[in-house]
């Protein structure tokens, strides 16, 4: 996964000018005709029945659909599909301006390449889950950004993001109760297309909560911590552990910690070099 995209970032980087600008427009503009066209033809027709894809009407000669599928959209209420439409954009737009055209189009192009080779399996295929996946690539790079869930409620992008992930677990596991295996493919081939360009920063935070993990469990880290909570609870900042006297009582005596002792151990300025050390926390 690593060299996949390693191999990704130096093409990018190579060839800064591959790749379609403002592609996120294209496909926008595209679905919005098709959606005029369908309802146009409600009563005949749908434009979007002779642009889906089907493998063996590809295989008739019609290969226009291994592309035109991008653009159907079946059966979405207007407000819904404005919606979905605006979040497109603002995906689209925020993901292209920090990774770059060349990026974007390999990310889309990549996981528009992995469904086709799904619907030529299984017959037929979408970018619902892969449009699906976008968010999740927003909210890896953007994670603080805050949107207003049901227009009131302010919520940052990483926290939807989860339940983006758990509505696509819920949609894979309804496929497989189903034998749905075609959906369920498409669903793994857009998370796969996600981890190809997300897998560093992923397994770098991995490591960084496995190391806090470790970290905290530290013996030193948990007397530390133990320390600054007796701390809240008392009326001194410093008290010897020999005599037992503190800053409270003793203002102008001096107090040190002993480097020795395993643990926080503080001693007064006449114990701090007259102490039996403490190797045990």
């Amino acid at each position: 996964m690593n060299k996949l995209n390693t191999w990704i970032e130096r093409f990018c980087l190579t060839h800064p000018r591959f790749g379609i600008p403002n592609l996120i427009y294209f496909l926008i503009g595209g679905k919005a005709l098709v959606y005029v066209l369908d309802i146009i033809t409600y009563s005949g027709v749908a434009v979007s029945s002779l642009l889906e894809f089907d493998r063996t009407l590809i295989l008739q000669g019609q290969v226009w659909r291994i592309v035109t599928f991008l653009f159907t959209t079946w059966g979405q209420n207007v407000f819904f599909f404005i919606l979905a439409m605006y979040f497109l954009w603002m995906l689209g737009v925020s993901l292209e301006r920090e990774w770059g055209t060349a990026k974007f189009t390999c990310y889309y192009g990549l996981g528009l390449l992995l469904a086709v080779v799904v619907g030529f399996c299984g017959g037929t295929a979408s970018t619902g889950y892969l449009n699906m996946s976008l968010f999740l690539a927003y909210a890896t790079l953007f994670p603080d950004t805050q949107f207003l869930l049901f227009f009131i409620i302010p919520i940052k992008a990483k926290w939807l993001a989860w339940v983006d992930g758990g509505l696509l677990a819920i949609s894979f596991v309804s496929c497989l109760i189903h034998l749905n295996w075609i959906d369920a493919l498409l669903i793994v081939v857009a998370l796969l297309n996600y981890l190809i360009f997300f897998w560093p920063e992923l397994m770098y935070h991995a490591r960084r909560l496995r190391g806090q993990g470790k970290y905290s469990q530290r013996s030193n880290v948990i007397q530390f911590k133990k320390a600054a909570r007796d701390f809240k609870r008392r009326d001194y900042i410093h008290k010897c552990d020999v005599c037992g006297r503190t800053d409270a009582d003793y203002p102008d005596l001096e107090f040190r910690y002993c480097s020795k002792c395993a643990g926080y151990h503080c001693y007064c300025i006449d114990h701090i070099n007259n102490h039996e050390h403490i190797t045990e926390s």
